[in-house]
């Protein structure tokens, strides 16, 4: 599959400007589903290359929205919120439980560029040779190739549904050129397609990825604006090491103020301050443990 680079940034418009006809059509033949998961991976390629766009951010709200899959898939009760307070209230020493360890292992191997060791820090439970093995599973388009090694991992380590999805997308990823794993083939699958092999597997994935990049794509307008209205306000705040906060914000998906490298009652200030500004949100309601994002 090959990408189509813009010339202008004029030619993308609209962030959200997906074409209606890749989710209005409802596709059903095999080569109708990839033609469809194609243009909507290339629109979403062309959104990632966009300068403003906080990829960082992206990613790992992208991450989260991953693990909450994960976890659904695997029978646990966590969702959103409670796997951000899993992942963002740990204190020293403290374990994050199995829907927490999910959720890291998703934001590890979204954080940094793509590699077998960056793979491997992620996912402690898998060795370097065992990833690199699995990832050389796959070949072909992009889509083969991360079904390619989803079905290889899950035959090897059944019960390895979320490394298994992870290093499908790592291979994805590969194939497509992004020097980072973008999460998208966890929310854009459901439990009965993850018993699939063949190309049931892959017919699933291409569907699959035709929603879940339109959400990408969403998500990236979405926190493209919010990024910009952040960066706009930030010259207001007066606190020591504010600017180094924001940057933060503009990289995680939830923070705790504790996180912010301010004392903790200047932290909380700040993260008040922000939200009377509009440009973070404050995200569980509650009146302590409190966690803010774009």
């Amino acid at each position: 599959m090959t990408f189509a680079r813009p010339v202008h940034q004029s030619i993308l418009g609209s962030l959200s400007g997906i074409p209606s006809w890749i989710t209005s059509t409802r596709a059903e033949a095999p080569e109708d589903v990839a033609f469809c998961s194609g243009a909507a991976l290339n629109h979403l390629h062309l959104v990632l290359e966009r300068e403003d766009v906080p990829q960082a951010l992206l990613r790992d709200r992208l991450a989260l929205r991953a693990a909450e899959a994960c976890v659904a898939f695997s029978g646990r009760p966590e969702r959103a919120a409670e796997l951000r307070d899993a992942v963002h209230l740990l204190r020293p020493g403290d374990l994050p439980g199995p829907a927490g360890e999910t959720c890291l292992e998703w934001r590890r191997a979204a954080e940094r560029p793509l590699s077998v060791k960056a793979l491997a820090r992620a996912l402690p439970g898998a060795e370097p040779g065992q990833i690199a093995t699995w990832l050389d599973a796959g070949c072909g388009p992009p889509v083969t190739r991360a079904a390619m090694v989803l079905e290889a991992v899950q035959s090897d380590a059944p019960r390895a549904q979320a490394p298994a999805l992870v290093l499908a997308d790592a291979a994805l990823t590969q194939a497509l050129g992004w020097p980072h794993l973008v999460p998208l083939l966890a929310a854009g699958l459901k439990r009965a397609d993850l018993r699939k092999r063949g190309c049931d597997l892959r017919l699933a994935c291409h569907r699959g990825l035709i929603g879940s990049a339109v959400e990408a794509v969403r998500q990236a307008a979405d926190l493209t604006r919010r990024a910009a209205h952040l960066k706009a306000v930030a010259p207001k705040l007066r606190a020591k090491g504010a600017g180094a906060a924001v940057e933060i914000f503009l990289t995680r998906d939830a923070v705790a103020p504790s996180a912010l490298p301010l004392p903790d009652r200047a932290a909380r200030r700040l993260c008040d301050r922000l939200v009377e500004l509009g440009a973070v949100r404050e995200l569980t309601g509650r009146d302590t443990f409190r966690l803010y994002g774009a």
